[in-house]
């Protein structure tokens, strides 16, 4: 779609570049979002893919995942394709996450190529599966704000509700780090649809960590996602005890699913999932 408003396109070469991000003005990296509808309150783009950040960089801290890395690339790491010169450790079974997330979005392997794993987690969206991922994962934002300082904020603590997040004017998100403990983490992952190829309902994902402790994340059926963290992996009736917990306003309720069914198959799946991760390695895994 054309952008009839847009009055500038600023290509950043720099972090000085980005000094006119703010009111009026977007972030463009895959832009799939952005010029899919009109965006009348937007007179500038600031093009951040000439910045030349490497989609995926393995630190002594976990794995950093650039914002502009798109889901194509992101897909790739988790079954261990190669990626230019750098192919990830196939010891990291975190990382079946990227992809299996990357399927759960309503979007063609096409758009994969296109669109940035900023751009998922900035939207904000109950639907955002990539997003939801990195939160099961403990993902940490690295945040750059436009006084040259730097903030990290726990993915977790980064969606306040549907279309809305703590970044504030002039910031932008320059990447997410998964933790070395959550690569090595093993994962269960569950969905439900109301079609086949619709946009998900609920999205249940598990992380059980080398020490036991377990947490079980809930998106596209909240308004954000819920993290639910245990010291051991749960049974059914501590799940239920959890899940019961959750405030019953935090329910999405829109065309693809009514809250309380939402609800209900979240309980469902976040008991398939908890039950996988119980099982021992080799037991029919």
């Amino acid at each position: 779609m054309d952008l009839d408003t847009i009055r500038d396109v600023v290509v950043a070469r720099g972090r000085a570049d980005l000094a006119v991000v703010g009111e009026g003005c977007a972030v463009l990296a895959g832009g799939t979002f952005l010029f899919s509808e009109p965006q009348e309150e937007l007179a500038r783009l600031v093009d951040i893919t000439a910045l030349g950040w490497t989609a995926l960089t393995a630190t002594g801290d976990g794995l950093e995942i650039a914002a502009t890395c798109t889901l194509a690339e992101l897909a790739g790491a988790g079954v261990g394709r190669e990626l230019g010169v750098e192919v990830l450790r196939a010891e990291w079974p975190g990382t079946a996450l990227f992809a299996r997330a990357c399927r759960a979005l309503v979007a063609s392997h096409k758009i994969w190529r296109t669109a940035t794993v900023g751009g998922n987690v900035c939207l904000s969206l109950p639907a955002g599966a990539v997003l939801g991922a990195l939160v099961a994962l403990d993902g940490v934002a690295l945040v750059w704000s436009p006084d040259g300082s730097d903030r990290r904020i726990p993915l977790r603590e980064f969606v306040l509700g549907p279309g809305r997040n703590v970044l504030g004017s002039g910031e932008v998100l320059r990447s997410i780090t998964v933790p070395t403990r959550s690569l090595y983490a093993r994962t269960a992952f569950r969905k439900i649809a109301l079609a086949p190829l619709g946009r998900s309902g609920a999205v249940v994902m598990g992380r059980r960590e080398a020490d036991g402790h377990c947490a079980l994340t809930i998106s596209a059926a909240t308004t954000r996602p819920i993290v639910l963290d245990f010291d051991g992996v749960p049974g059914d009736a501590e799940v239920r005890g959890a899940m019961a917990a959750i405030d019953p306003t935090l329910w999405f309720d829109d065309p693809h699913g009514a809250p309380d069914w939402r609800c209900h198959v979240a309980g469902v799946l976040a008991r398939e999932v908890a039950a996988e991760l119980r099982t021992e390695v080799g037991d029919g895994q």
